[in-house]
């Protein structure tokens, strides 16, 4: 009996000891997937370019007003009568063109009499008042019936050769804009324009110090006169450069590093630190370091990688 009873506790231990081996292995297994599983999450999806060799320029934008230099008055040449008008605000008129008849207040009051006594007495006392300049009459002063006085202003015609842009240009960038330089405009709306620095206005705003610079431009379009263009003032350019697009380049808080995340194999990226140089539009020069046409860069995705990561490339 005491054998059979001593035999019952050592099976009971040893199949107690066995559960809990094989219980153990399973959670070591369970461990291993729930590890690798991990490891597979912690890849970051990514999107990734390679360097680009374009033409890039460095420059600033400034505004340009569009006016007419010259502004031409049409006068009345006797004392009289407006008795009849050819002008409307914002109509295109031609030299020579007439625009106002003026009956003098002599014809006005005698003139009918001296014709009643002596009808080979041709005396009308009307005189024509002729456009002197190509343009268009921006205001008019006087309607028919109106009395006018010798010299008077009748209206006034914005000289049509005198159109120009007027670009308000920062002192500081005078270094950058010569006589005869092409500058683009560009337009509300997207229109691109030509223009020639014609001249400099001999004068600086007081309060913003900004000196006015006379724009020519060539355009068989009407442009309306106060239209505020963005007028592009290249300050470098280079007709060939590597760069990439912004969002490829990281920085820190102070903006003093800047650097990318290049793949070194399909999985893993590094911290490559650059020196930067143009930015033009969405993309940015990059002076250093060299990179190889087969480089990938990370586009997407890499903000907050550390120094070495682990990534999955997706298309965009």
């Amino acid at each position: 009996m005491k054998e059979t009873t001593t035999k019952y506790p050592l099976l009971v231990f040893a199949l107690v000891l066995g559960l809990t081996l094989f219980l153990g292995s399973c959670t070591g297994n369970k461990k291993d997937d729930d590890e690798d599983t991990s490891k597979v999450a912690a890849q970051t999806p990514v999107t990734v370019t390679t360097i680009d060799q374009d033409a890039m320029a460095d420059y600033i934008e400034v505004n340009a007003t569009s006016v007419f230099l010259q502004k031409n008055y049409v006068k009345s040449n006797a004392n009289g009568y407006v008795e009849k008008v050819n002008a409307q605000q914002g109509q295109p008129v031609h030299e020579g063109e007439v625009l106002f008849t003026v009956k003098t207040k002599e014809a006005q009051s005698i003139g009918n009499s001296i014709t009643v006594l002596d009808t080979t007495f041709k005396f009308s006392g009307v005189n024509k008042i002729k456009a002197s300049r190509h343009g268009y009459i921006s205001q008019v002063n006087h309607q028919a019936g109106d009395y006018v006085q010798d010299g008077e202003a009748l209206a006034t015609i914005s000289d049509q050769s005198s159109f120009v842009f007027l670009m308000q240009l920062p002192y500081e960038l005078r270094q950058y804009v010569n006589i005869n330089d092409n500058i683009q405009l560009t337009l509300p709306g997207g229109q691109k324009l030509d223009s020639r620095v014609a001249s400099f206005m001999p004068t600086v705003d007081t309060v913003s110090q900004t000196q006015a610079v006379v724009l020519k431009v060539n355009s068989n379009q009407p442009i309306p006169e106060n239209l505020v263009a963005k007028a592009r003032i290249v300050k470098s350019q280079k007709n060939k450069t590597e760069s990439l697009p912004k969002e490829a380049l990281l920085t820190n808080e102070t903006q003093t590093e800047f650097w990318v995340m290049r793949l070194i194999d399909d999985t893993t990226a590094v911290k490559v630190p650059v020196k930067k140089g143009i930015e033009n539009g969405d993309r940015i020069e990059i002076i250093s370091p060299k990179f190889l046409p087969q480089d990938k860069i990370i586009v997407t995705g890499n903000y907050g990688l550390p120094d070495t990561a682990k990534v999955k490339i997706v298309q965009p």
